[in-house]
Parts: C-alpha cells; structure tokens; sequence
C-alpha cells in the first residue's frame, strides 16, 4: 500500500510513525473522526510483532491469574465488536484445556472460567463446559478430563491491512517503506523528517503519535532525542508449524509444569500451530529468530500432551516476534502486564503534542486508537 502525500506543504492534524496494528488503528480512528492523517512505516504493513502473534481475538484467560481483570473485561468486550465488525477474517473457535490436576486444581480453571463466561459481553459465542476424552481422543491416555470455551482466531496481518485501507478511504496518506529519520517541534508543529528509496522529504502536523512498537523507546531517545517516559521490555514469543497433529477444527491450551500455557491451532488445514514462548529479547527486533531451546519447549509441552510425538524432523516452519511491553518490573517474562499505557507529552500549551504507545494487544487496538484520540482531543476541538 503506498500513497504519497499531495503536497509537502500541507499541515496534517497527526502523524502517526509505525504500521503495525496500534498505528493503523489509531490512523483509522482519527481519519474516521475528520482528521488529516499522515503514517509511514519504514518496512512493510504487519512487517514485524503484528504479523507474529498467535493469530487469537481473544479475552486473554491467563491474565485472569494475574488479576488484570479490567484488561479482560476490555478484550471479550471487544472480541464481540471485532466478530461482528470483521467476520471474513475473524472467526470463533473452541479451546480445549485438558486438565492436569497437579498444575491447576478442576475448582480453580472453573471459577476463571465462570469469570471468562460473564466479565464480558458473549452474544455470538459458546459459553465454557466440561469436556471428557474417550480411546479415540489425540490427547495422551493419562489424561481424561478437560474443559472448553470458546475465542476467536484471526488473519493477524490481514486485520492490519484493512485497517490502513480504512483509513486511507477517509482521506489519510499510507506510506511504506519510509524511515521517519527525525522529528522535532517547530512552535505548534511537529517537522517530521522521512526518507524512502527515492528520496528524503518533511512533512508538518500538529501531533505526533509513536506507534514504532519495539522501537518505541529508541525512536524517543535516538530520532525525537528526548527522554522515554516509560522503559520498554521486549518479550520474544516464537511458533513452529508442524504437520497437522489432529482432526478437527479445535485448539487446545496446554498447560505445562512451569506454569505457563502453550496453544496448538489448527493452521491452513494441512497443519499445527504450536506456541508461544516468553522469554526476554536484547537484540535487533528486525532480526529476532526462533532458538532451538524454544523449539525443544515447544516440542516438549506437545508431547506431554498429544499421543503423536513431534521431533525436530517435524519442524516445517518458525515465527518469531517480539512484543514491546511496558516495564512493570515484573521478575517473570509471563507475568509482565500485557496491557496498554499511553504517554502524552507536552511541556507547555504552545507546544505540539506527542503521544508514544506501550505495550497493547491485538484484540484491544480499537480501545487503544480511542483512549488515544481522547488524550489528544483537547487539541482538536
């Protein structure tokens, strides 16, 4: 997707740096709402932590453990808007939890099930319920028992995409393949600096918005040269696909002895998605990569679970992505807060707005673009 801006003359009301979901999400809302709108992302649409995610629209049931029931109460809330809005990309789908009595008490996964069933709007979907396994079950004989529920999956990179169609169907210019090389304040203004591979060019706005993702924190302290307000934590999850373990159209939630939970996903019919892993990332996040201690956890947790033992022969494919979350100096990559945080920054009236984007999920951009378009609001009467 690439369109140019008319005129570097003109003064657009926000210019969002980053396309992944937050960016476009919150381009879609302000064109949406009149706004002129400029967004560039220095690589593709969904290039990077929006295209390697485990492709759900879903409440988050884990989070539950971490008391961070506003988080989802917002996302099952927004499953049902997003379902209904995007039906030909969003699907619902039924999760299978077998029951492992040594990890999580059957009293506890149905009390966070009753939570998952009624903290949020449920209109379209299936409410939870007991499940029991018989001979024929994929699952490892010892275990008989589980519970079910239902969520959504998702064409992850595709929900992106019509995103920024959107918006540019409201009027805003969508640029790829253009580095925001700097911006600084002129008085009201920001003056924003970009390069593609034909040429170097400015743009002016009276907002900045810093949806870089992983890059969030860097392009605050390198590009803008200002101080971060937030420290960012980037959480490496990976998946391997693996031929399809299973019939039918269900996933499971596998639970494993460290306590976290890994998914297997029915991905393109023929195969099986399995992931995520948690584990913090210091690198280039252009450059991270699956490591083969991920994937022997991976195959580790499926073949506790499921009667096909998968080897690394069974390995097809790798993603990787990391997730820039907001550091809440959690000791534990699972339990740092998946929720979001916005920081609006302006020293004085006379100065052009910045608001920077920690953390999100992908099935609460919508929120996210609105709880930022309320921040900025006062600016736009």
């Amino acid at each position: 997707m690439q369109t140019s801006p008319q005129t570097n003359e003109k003064i657009y009301d926000l210019a969002v740096i980053g396309g992944g979901i937050n960016g476009v999400g919150i381009a879609a809302d302000a064109s949406g709402r009149g706004l002129s709108v400029f967004l560039c992302e220095k690589d593709d649409l969904a290039s990077h932590t929006s295209s390697a995610s485990s492709k759900l629209i879903h409440g988050g049931l884990r989070y539950l453990e971490h008391k961070e029931f506003r988080l989802v109460r917002e996302a099952l809330a927004e499953r049902e808007v997003l379902l209904a809005k995007a039906p030909h990309i969003i699907r619902p789908m039924r999760f299978i939890m077998p029951h492992r009595p040594h990890l999580r008490p059957a009293w506890l996964i149905r009390t966070g099930l009753f939570f998952y069933d009624h903290l949020g709007k449920r209109e379209k979907l299936l409410g939870s319920n007991n499940v029991y396994f018989k001979e024929d079950s994929p699952l490892n004989s010892a275990i008989t028992r589980g519970f079910e529920y239902s969520d959504c999956a998702v064409d992850d990179a595709r929900l992106v995409v019509l995103n920024a169609m959107h918006a540019r169907e409201k009027g805003a210019d969508i640029v790829t393949r253009t580095r925001c090389l700097s911006a600084r304040r002129d008085g009201q203004y920001w003056v924003v600096d970009l390069e593609n591979e034909h040429s170097q060019f400015q743009i002016k706005a009276k907002a900045l918005v810093n949806a870089a993702g992983p890059w969030v924190a860097q392009f605050i302290k390198q590009d803008l040269e200002l101080k971060s307000p937030y420290g960012i934590r980037l959480i490496q999850g990976s998946h391997i696909i693996v031929p399809k373990l299973y019939e039918g159209d269900k996933a499971f939630i596998m639970q494993n002895d460290d306590r976290r939970i890994v998914f297997a996903i029915p991905y393109l019919d023929q195969y099986t998605m399995i992931g995520t892993t948690d584990r913090e990332y210091q690198g280039d996040p252009a450059q991270v990569q699956i490591t083969q201690a991920e994937t022997d956890y991976l195959l580790e947790v499926s073949n506790a679970h499921f009667k096909k033992q998968l080897t690394q022969a069974d390995v097809i494919w790798t993603f990787a992505g990391v997730r820039p979350l907001c550091d809440d100096e959690s000791d534990n990559p699972s339990a740092i807060t998946r929720d979001y945080t916005l920081a609006l920054s302006q020293e004085n009236d006379e100065q052009a707005p910045l608001i920077s984007v920690f953390g999100g999920k992908l099935t609460t951009y919508r929120k996210l673009a609105e709880s930022a378009m309320q921040q900025l609001k006062a600016f736009f009467p």
